[in-house]
């Protein structure tokens, strides 16, 4: 019987930087499953819900002078430094930082997270890796989904991602990725470039390669009312989808607040009922598995 603990002598696989990890997940894909949040984005989305994961800490001791805990400081390097033994778990470091960043995000190695995972296991469906964006750190995703693999073959590896990254990438997962969940902020592609700062052509090619190569879980759809929702762009939303899958899963996200930074964009969150109307808009250009949330 493989012993789930041997190690393989070998290169040592490249760490990641992490902002944090959750052990049950029942919202980041299928099932029950444990998820690692990375640190960075290469989209600057108005909507995202967690913008301190965008940028990675450019050290410049702000968070520090402010911490009510004294869990940060700053090294002979004049790198900060976090404590999470003397951290009190408030969000200060967070509030005051003007570069959507946090001190607390972790360089891990890949054995570090595959002992995190450990315990956990035998509860679990998979493995997620979402951010940030997971796709900035294509080579510690495929080291990580490698290990997963070897050591609990049992569990699925899924990437949650906003599709805007190369086929390149997609080539390195390829092997070792069982499918990705995909944001399509737009399909207008100014709209796109309003809400996220970034031309929407690598997540349309995104969507089509993943789709191609039987490794699409779903596309997401985050809706902000009077901004992406209009009747005839979700029409023609739905088009393009069923011209690449009649049959794709797609999830419909009504907007909301939580968590979000102040925006140029004015942003109100849709009700229940208009969320109800989106899926009707899309239900009528494929035979979709939609959800509507």
């Amino acid at each position: 019987m493989r012993n789930d603990r041997t190690r393989h002598e070998g290169p040592p696989s490249p760490p990641g930087l992490v902002n944090n990890t959750i052990e049950f997940s029942a919202v980041d894909g299928p099932g029950n499953r444990f998820v690692v949040f990375t640190q960075g984005c290469n989209l600057d989305c108005v909507a995202c819900h967690n913008p301190y994961t965008i940028n990675p800490c450019i050290d410049c001791g702000d968070c520090v002078v402010a911490c009510p805990s004294g869990a940060l400081s700053l090294d002979g390097a004049g790198k900060v430094v976090w404590d999470a033994g003397v951290c009190t778990g408030g969000d200060t470091c967070i509030d005051v930082c003007e570069y959507d960043s946090t001190p607390k995000a972790r360089t891990l190695a890949v054995t570090d997270l595959a002992e995190q995972l450990r315990p956990a296991a035998p509860f679990l469906s998979g493995v997620t890796v979402s951010g940030g964006e997971a796709t900035q750190q294509p080579a510690f995703v495929r080291a990580l989904f490698t290990a997963v693999r070897a050591q609990f073959p049992r569990l699925t590896c899924f990437v949650d991602t906003n599709g805007d990254t190369d086929p390149a990438t997609w080539d390195l997962l390829d092997g070792v990725m069982d499918a990705a969940m995909v944001d399509l902020k737009c399909l207008d592609d100014g709209i796109h470039r309003r809400i996220t700062r970034a031309s929407n052509a690598r997540v349309l090619d995104s969507i089509r390669l993943l789709s191609a190569r039987g490794k699409l879980h779903e596309v997401r759809l985050l809706l902000l009312e009077g901004v992406n929702d209009a009747d005839d762009l979700l029409a023609a939303t739905g088009r393009w989808l069923a011209a690449v899958d009649p049959a794709m899963r797609v999830k419909v996200i009504g907007y909301r607040d939580h968590g979000v930074r102040p925006s140029p964009v004015p942003l109100r969150e849709p009700t229940a009922a208009q969320r109800a109307h989106y899926a009707e808009v899309l239900r009528a250009q494929g035979n979709f598995e939609l959800v509507a949330v």
